[in-house]
């Protein structure tokens, strides 16, 4: 379709330039507000979709309306740069993670709505698109609240249940605190338990053993603490019955069966 080939030809400009062409200079540069920083970054975005369209399809070089989608889709993009570095220097507010994420999704949307504007897509054709979503909205919802369920509420019982041993745990001046060291575990755990069900979807659980295995490598030193083993086990076996109930939930909603093939 014409309208997939355009977005991916955007989202490919817009990656190449962000990630791949765009120096720790030139951010630099630009948190600096510096004129000629934006307007290299700009042009860097220009050429990079122009590249990319002439060697995926020649024939949108040609189109007046693609090349103004890709004029206004650059100065909307530096836009969005100049507001997410304005409102990182506000107080209070972090360049961090949330505001990576916020960035990134901005830029989608500009890149979609473009897309959009570019081919012309009617708004009843766009709505035909997401008419498949509308068949299966409760197999995708479900799927959705056993994903939630199976990963970020078993982090906090599991806490509950090892706060006693990690009180008990020997510590040094140099290791985390004891409540940086359950944040950690907690963040970890979100990973694994989106692993374990990544593998059950993927109808592949023995990939689930790779998991234990490079958290028992990391683990290793730490083993040699009778206290630490009970914790380890008990929070990670605890993480990984859990996320494959979870797991089985999920693959019974998309295929029909929670028989998995070996």
């Amino acid at each position: 379709m014409q309208s997939v080939a355009v977005f991916l030809i955007l989202c490919l400009g817009h990656l190449a330039t962000d990630f791949l062409l765009q120096t720790h200079s030139l951010v630099a540069r630009k948190k600096r507000g510096a004129a000629a920083a934006y307007f290299q970054h700009g042009i860097t975005h220009y050429l990079a979709i122009v590249v990319i369209a002439a060697v995926a399809s020649p024939s949108y070089l040609r189109s007046g309306r693609f090349q103004t989608a890709v004029l206004l889709l650059t100065a909307i993009h530096l836009l969005i740069d100049g507001c997410k570095i304005h409102i990182a220097k506000k107080p209070g507010i972090t360049d961090g993670a949330w505001i990576f994420l916020v960035d990134q999704v901005a830029h989608l949307l500009t890149i979609a709505v473009a897309t959009i504007w570019c081919v012309r897509l009617p708004l009843v054709r766009l709505v035909g698109m997401l008419q498949p979503l509308r068949i299966h909205r409760e197999a995708i919802l479900a799927v959705l609240v056993i994903y939630v369920a199976s990963v970020f509420p078993p982090g906090y019982v599991i806490r509950y249940l090892t706060e006693s041993l990690v009180s008990g745990l020997p510590t040094k001046e140099s290791d985390q605190t004891h409540d940086e060291l359950q944040n950690a575990g907690m963040y970890i755990g979100w990973l694994e338990r989106t692993l374990i069900l990544i593998a059950m979807i993927l109808r592949s659980p023995a990939a689930i053993g790779l998991v234990l295995t490079a958290k028992s490598i990391v683990r290793y030193q730490e083993m040699r603490s009778a206290r630490f083993v009970e914790y380890f086990l008990i929070g990670t076996l605890l993480s990984m019955v859990l996320a494959m109930l979870g797991g089985i939930a999920m693959v019974k909603i998309v295929y029909g069966s929670a028989a998995f093939p070996f």
